[in-house]
């Protein structure tokens, strides 16, 4: 695993070149985010999305999220309407997940008719979707089961001694502890349900 270091609060174009070329080329990038590490592939490339799988030694039946880098990005990857619309408009960029019906040919390799997808406020992470040209995965860089990791080093800790392991490291030290993303979805009527609490308080 390569690693660069990089300013959490300053992105730098010369390596933001370098992760979206390695993410075009099916590899898998561990990248900040405002609640922890991620870890980022093409969503249309299946190859690159089961390397993910195997990286954190997850069942493949469970869909990755997705971050988008702006709400536009997002609208273009999922069908957004109603309540799931309008809490999007209040809280994106921000730690708010929102499950919606996928629109047909997005993000192929992660399948199902859904997607989980948000507009993260860190800059980096919205770089690189932006940069890339689409939505990227971001499922949290651990092994499936443990908890989610906000220390460099307990990155590389935890996939030194995997068969499978991500491709370059962005680096930014050590992130401020923050609770995941809350994730809801729109349901029946137009209701919002709550499937993950988190720092957005859905009413």
């Amino acid at each position: 695993m390569r690693i660069i270091k990089i300013s959490r609060l300053r992105v730098s174009k010369r390596v933001l070149r370098q992760a979206v070329l390695a993410l075009r080329t099916g590899q898998v990038v561990v990248f900040p985010t405002e609640t922890a590490y991620g870890l980022a592939a093409d969503p249309g490339n299946a190859r690159a999305v089961r390397k993910i799988f195997a990286i954190k030694g997850r069942s493949p039946e469970k869909q990755l999220p997705l971050v988008a880098g702006s709400a536009a990005q997002a609208a273009a990857l999922v069908q957004l309407s109603g309540r799931a619309l309008a809490l999007a408009r209040r809280h994106w960029p921000g730690p708010l997940t929102i499950v919606a019906p996928r629109r047909r040919g997005r993000a192929a390799g992660v399948g199902g008719r859904t997607a989980a997808v948000r507009v993260p406020a860190l800059a980096w992470a919205r770089a690189l979707a932006l940069e890339f040209g689409g939505p990227i995965t971001s499922t949290s860089a651990n092994l499936s089961g443990r908890p989610i990791i906000h220390d460099p080093r307990e990155v590389v800790r935890s996939f030194a001694r995997r068969r499978a392991r991500p491709d370059l490291f962005l680096d930014a030290g050590r992130l401020p502890p923050r609770r995941p993303s809350t994730i809801v979805r729109l349901g029946r009527r137009g209701r919002i349900e709550v499937l993950r609490p988190g720092p957005v308080r859905v009413e």
